[in-house]
């Protein structure tokens, strides 16, 4: 874990944020995941999976993680450039914002949005398990469960293995206190957020793109990023 201005960088190119600060303290605490998780959280049934009897506490830590004046920025390093994570806690457009930068490029891509108009997804089940697992120093943490949770409401997969169920669970149970993290993992993985699964591509040129209605990486979408960035966010994610 490091500190320095050249990883968690007081703003990020192309990017209009507030004061980033980073606090990679917060993914010690359990409270902090279920409100990060919230979205992820489909139905009354997988609310309550996540939440339980800590529905109030999360809400109150919640409140005052959106009320404060810095953005608390977390970082993921990955193959070529580095993921962030940013609480915009912006008066009247709060939620979290999912970038991809690549240190010798002139913006980040925004590759997913968490809040009252969610843009996504950002990444496949593929993707986002090698950046959990690549184990590269100077991020907010190498620990894998906690970047699987950290990027989880940026992924959206309607090919997710057999597998993704216990590895979600047993992320859920290092870092949270829920009751039944089977059964919770069973359920974000049905759901996956307010935009569901989508179907991944991978083009003739290379490019991995998906269907998502509200996805950057979908070309068919008018705000979708041009062939050039898709090729460039698909070599920087490769797994």
């Amino acid at each position: 874990m490091t500190n320095s201005a050249a990883t968690h960088p007081d703003r990020i190119p192309g990017y209009d944020s507030g004061p980033l600060v980073h606090r990679p303290e917060l993914l010690e605490e359990p409270l902090f995941w279920l409100g990060h998780l919230c979205s992820c959280a489909q139905g009354e049934d997988a609310e309550e999976l996540l939440f339980g009897a800590d529905y109030d506490a999360a809400e109150h830590f919640h409140r005052q993680m959106s009320g404060r004046v810095d953005w608390p920025t977390f970082s993921v390093p990955v193959t070529a450039g580095r993921l962030y994570i940013v609480y915009r806690n912006l008066e009247g457009d709060a939620g979290t914002d999912y970038l991809l930068h690549h240190p010798d490029g002139d913006r980040a891509e925004l590759l997913a949005r968490d809040d009252g108009h969610f843009m996504g997804p950002g990444l496949s089940w593929p993707e986002l398990t090698a950046a959990a697992d690549n184990g590269l120093a100077g991020g907010s943490t190498t620990d894998p469960d906690s970047r699987l949770l950290l990027l989880l409401p940026a992924f959206g997969d309607a090919a997710v293995p057999p597998e993704a169920t216990e590895r979600l669970a047993a992320a859920l149970r290092a870092r949270t206190a829920v009751e039944d993290p089977e059964q919770l993992a069973d359920a974000l993985l049905e759901g996956q957020g307010p935009c569901g699964p989508a179907h991944w591509t991978t083009n003739k040129d290379g490019r991995r793109t998906n269907d998502g209605h509200y996805s950057f990486r979908n070309p068919a979408n008018r705000f979708g990023l041009p062939a050039d960035r898709l090729a460039w966010v698909t070599a920087a994610l490769a797994p």
